[in-house]
C-alpha cells in the first residue's frame, strides 16, 4: 500500500510541474463542459472533464495492480 501511495504522490507532483506545459491540450474546456456566464455570476461543471479523468485513473490504477 505504501508503494501506491508513493506512486500516486510522485504522478500528482509530475502533474503539478508540467501543468504548464500540459495547458496546450485545453482539459479545462472540453464540449460537454458546462459553461454559463452572467454579469455578476459564473459557473463551470466540468461534466466531460472529470469523465475523462477519470477513466484515465480507473486504466492507471488498473495498470498499476495488474
Amino acid at each position: 500500500m505504501s508503494r501506491t501511495l508513493v506512486i500516486i504522490g510522485l504522478v500528482i507532483v509530475a502533474i503539478g510541474l508540467s501543468w504548464r506545459w500540459l495547458g496546450f491540450l485545453k482539459l479545462g474546456r472540453l464540449p460537454g463542459d458546462i459553461v454559463v456566464q452572467n454579469q455578476n455570476f459564473s459557473f463551470y461543471l466540468p461534466i466531460t472533464t472529470s469523465l475523462l479523468a477519470s477513466a484515465v485513473l480507473a486504466l492507471l490504477v488498473w495498470l498499476l495492480n495488474r
